[in-house]
């Protein structure tokens, strides 16, 4: 085994996943969303949290706009 690697020449090929990687993030959302993502986590059997990625992904992917109205 030799003492010294050098990385660059094992694995020349880039990562196709590099594009894909998560960013830890803080967000505040209420709790009654949470409920609502909680309860389709359990029946889908994906982890909310993917859940909530996987709305938000396909929001920016269809370039959706926020549609408001105050009562």
């Amino acid at each position: 085994m030799k003492e010294e690697y050098n990385i660059e020449t094992l694995n020349p090929r880039k990562n196709p996943y590099s594009k894909k990687l998560k960013k830890q993030i803080t967000i505040n959302i209420d709790n009654d969303t949470i409920e609502f993502f909680k309860a389709q986590s359990e029946d889908s059997g994906i982890p909310y949290q993917t859940l909530i990625n996987l709305y938000l992904s396909d929001c920016a992917k269809q370039k959706k706009q926020l549609q408001m109205s105050w009562k």
